[in-house]
């Protein structure tokens, strides 16, 4: 393919796409097909002669499609938002295009450079701390990661590190693998598994605290545990804090677990991974009260901002905190310009080495849609959550099972774990809506998450009257 074909198939392509997306709720959101469906499609072996791009493109409806899962549908109310619009898949197709791999200053300027101050205009949209922007002489900064879960891992390993350098300092006699041994790292009960994952990875213990009956974290239950675990001879080092859980959008109290943290020298990780664009919007900037105790916060504009994924936004009070657990510089990566600042070294901020021109998805976005436009997204799926809410509470054969605070209602009929499974397998067999669930103590609930872009009040509408006839057609048998 040449430049003329590429700009004649790219105009294809880019309707494609226009066509998909504004015709998107036709399709039916949860494809018919069952594990191993794509492999009998497609020829066991790469083709040895090329092939055209009209025979590529016309089996994207035949072979890719009906195995799609359609997130954007207005009828997709499942898991959290995927957040998608036409300004950010034009960012994301200048960014293939550019094609940079950024992972320090010299290898793409731009990239290293416009991140590091979109960070920092995203961090002033929810009005964080000074101490956690870059600006030109900050110790902090922000960096975008693929997921809220990479975000966790490198600030528990960044913990890890800083933790068993100052119990070394302490008692010099104590070995690297002693102290590991006896780290401790701790969670809600309601954190998301990557949590643990992370502990997994960073071959640490986690210890689950438990929440209250608003399914948050409270300081008295975390001390509870540091005191415990302190008594046994262990080594207490990171809390990860969650704003918006993603069982049931809860949110632990930051301003009673900071200061416990920062008294216990525990480095303090704040996952917002859902409920962190919704900060921009001041009636909601009250949720992050406390995030000044924090070490490190995350949030990503991947699922509410209409940033696609992946961009996942990290902040730190104290880059050197992650510098100094994961700088390596090998001769092929130095450069004269590196001692000019800690925006031209963002590989030493994350997993991987190389990185894509991410930021100019936010670039885009934040400029085409404007603080006010993104605050209005965000305010209609909350309305439309608040909608459904109230559809269910006029509904006496249902209850609501969470307070609803943000895009998600969690419900499920009054009765049993067994019901309501059976009524979620109802609904996701007639594959007109798609929803998850998750369990809330011992009930079996239902999510119903506001998703889409393009969703509408008629969308909620239709879901609630085809689960209330599929719950009457239930407890008829």
């Amino acid at each position: 393919m040449d430049a003329a074909e590429f700009r004649k198939r790219g105009k294809e392509m880019v309707d494609y796409v226009a066509d998909y997306l504004e015709k998107i709720e036709k399709r039916q959101v949860f494809p018919d097909v069952e594990p191993g469906y794509l492999r009998p499609l497609i020829s066991d072996c790469a083709p040895q002669d090329p092939e055209s791009f009209e025979d590529v493109f016309k089996d994207i409806e035949k072979i890719i499609m009906p195995g799609v899962t359609h997130w954007h549908s207005p009828y997709f109310f499942a898991y959290f938002p995927a957040a998608s619009s036409f300004p950010a898949l034009l960012a994301d197709m200048l960014c293939g295009g550019i094609g940079c791999v950024g992972f320090s200053w010299a290898s793409s300027p731009a990239c290293t450079e416009l991140e590091t101050i979109m960070l920092d205009w995203l961090g002033k949209m929810v009005n964080l701390p000074e101490e956690f922007l870059a600006g030109k002489d900050g110790q902090g900064g922000g960096v975008i990661q693929g997921s809220a879960s990479e975000a966790t891992l490198i600030a528990l390993l960044a913990a890890r590190t800083k933790t068993i350098r100052r119990v070394q300092s302490e008692q010099p006699e104590l070995t690297e693998a002693e102290i590991m041994g006896r780290l401790v790292a701790y969670a809600s009960d309601q954190a998301h598994s990557s949590v643990e994952r992370a502990a997994l990875i960073g071959a640490v213990k986690i210890k689950n605290v438990p929440s209250d009956d608003t399914f948050s974290v409270c300081g008295s239950a975390l001390k509870k545990v540091l005191d415990e675990d302190k008594a046994a001879g262990l080594i207490p080092f990171f809390f990860c804090a969650t704003l918006g859980t993603t069982p049931c959008c809860s949110f632990d109290k930051l301003l009673e677990l900071g200061p416990i943290c920062n008294k216990e020298n525990i480095w303090m990780h704040i996952d917002a991974a859902y409920a962190g664009s919704a900060f921009i919007c001041p009636e909601f900037r009250h949720l992050l009260n406390g995030v000044e105790f924090a070490d490190s916060f995350n949030f990503n504009p991947h699922k509410w901002l209409l940033v696609n994924f992946d961009c996942s936004a990290m902040w730190v009070k104290k880059r050197s905190d992650l510098i100094g657990a994961f700088k390596l510089e090998p001769l092929y990566l130095q450069h004269h310009h590196q001692e000019s600042g800690f925006s031209l070294w963002l590989q030493h901020w994350q997993i991987p080495l190389g990185r894509r021109f991410r930021s100019l998805k936010l670039w885009f976005v934040l400029r085409m849609y404007g603080v006010k436009g993104l605050q209005e997204h965000i305010r209609k799926h909350v309305r439309l959550s608040h909608q459904f809410e109230h559809l269910v509470l006029q509904d006496e054969r249902f209850e609501i099972c969470a307070e609803v605070v943000l895009g998600l209602v969690c419900f499920r009929l009054k009765g049993s774990n067994e019901l309501n499974e059976a009524l979620l397998q109802s609904i996701n067999d007639a594959k007109k809506i798609h929803l998850v669930p998750c369990h809330l103590r011992e009930k079996f609930v239902l999510r119903f998450a506001i998703c889409s872009r393009t969703v509408e009040s008629t969308h909620v509408k239709f879901a609630w009257q085809h689960i209330s006839q599929l719950a009457t057609d239930l407890l008829k048998t």
